[in-house]
């Protein structure tokens, strides 16, 4: 499915996550002031209001593979504006396989991208014909194979349960590839 299928602008943001425990991920999905491949800029403050109105509804920012609506893939438990970006946490699901899959994938250094799904409430144009994205909506934070900000990365560093995780993964495929 495509993004257009639901209506979303895609941001892959600079900022970076930390993987730990075989589950845990944290990091910034966006980062103010930083100019994308597609000319925009995220403004301090563009996320406020859409994180007050998900809180009030009691509400979650979503956490999918690769912008996919269909394959969410774990839980952000913890997302924030600070002085430096959207900084979000959360873990992957291991009762799901995609789940499963991304963390062997991380662990393997094949994919470390995050990515924000979004629509745009405010914006103008700047002197230098970029967007400056004043707020947005805040739908989802994707693990993606290609950010758009080279800075968009999770972090490679597994510690020994990500490793025990893959690992385990790894041989119960294998035991049932062997039935």
């Amino acid at each position: 499915m495509d993004s257009k299928d639901y209506g979303l602008e895609l941001k892959y943001a600079a900022g970076a996550a930390l993987v730990s425990d075989g589950t845990q991920l944290e990091g910034y999905a966006s980062l103010f002031g930083l100019t994308d491949q597609g000319g925009d800029i995220v403004v301090r403050g563009a996320y406020a209001t859409s994180l007050k109105r998900l809180q009030a509804r009691g509400d979650k920012v979503r956490m999918l593979w690769q912008h996919d609506p269909a394959r969410p893939i774990g839980v952000w438990d913890e997302i924030r504006e600070d002085d430096k970006g959207l900084w979000v946490k959360g873990r992957l699901l291991p009762e799901v396989a995609q789940a499963r899959e991304a963390a062997a994938l991380i662990e393997a250094g094949a994919i470390d991208g995050l990515s924000i799904g979004y629509r745009t409430v405010a914006a103008e144009r700047d002197g230098k014909g970029r967007r400056m994205l004043s707020e947005v909506e805040l739908w989802e934070v994707s693990l993606v194979t290609f950010p758009m900000l080279a800075e968009a990365k999770v972090g490679r560093k597994a510690d020994a349960g990500l490793n025990e995780m893959a690992a385990a993964f790894r041989a119960a495929t294998k035991a049932l590839r062997a039935e």
